[in-house]
């Protein structure tokens, strides 16, 4: 009897396994564009700079792509970041989106893995690109990181 439900346990438990797996292996990286613009920063700025994000997140790795092309700022480009914030709000960087000192240049290539509190985040919306410049040191161009479901 013992070795009856040492058996059957061990058949579902690799059946819950399997179809885990297999959900995880389903899972489609998303690939989605987000408009950054003066309109979107938080205070809302009057600038001529705007750009787009092409976001790619792979849920199987937990890893995002970015390639944020963007033009007539201000001026020059000092840094660009992933923040955590929801739309209206500010919120503290999560990930450099450029090298740490080094002004960027258009467009800003790059890739991070997140942890699963990152992920989570990410997958929320509570995220929002920042290129920031010389004239606009908290953020010149902003978009809200919306995925889309699915």
């Amino acid at each position: 009897m013992n070795a009856m439900i040492t058996r059957r346990s061990l058949f579902l438990g690799a059946t819950a396994a399997s179809v885990a797996w297999a959900g995880a292996a389903e899972a489609k990286p998303l690939s989605f564009a987000v408009s950054v613009s003066g309109a979107n920063a938080v205070p809302p700025l009057k600038t001529a700079g705007t750009g787009t994000a092409q976001l790619t997140y792979d849920p199987a790795t937990r890893v995002v792509t970015w390639s944020i092309a963007y033009k007539d700022l201000s001026s020059p480009a000092t840094m660009a970041h992933f923040h955590n914030g929801a739309a209206g709000k500010n919120g503290p960087v999560v990930i450099w989106l450029t090298t740490k000192g080094v002004p960027p240049t258009s467009p800003i290539k790059g890739r991070a893995t997140l942890s699963a509190a990152q992920a989570k985040a990410f997958l929320a919306g509570d995220w929002y690109i920042n290129v920031h410049s010389q004239a606009h040191p908290a953020g010149e161009i902003r978009g809200q990181v919306i995925p889309p479901k699915g």
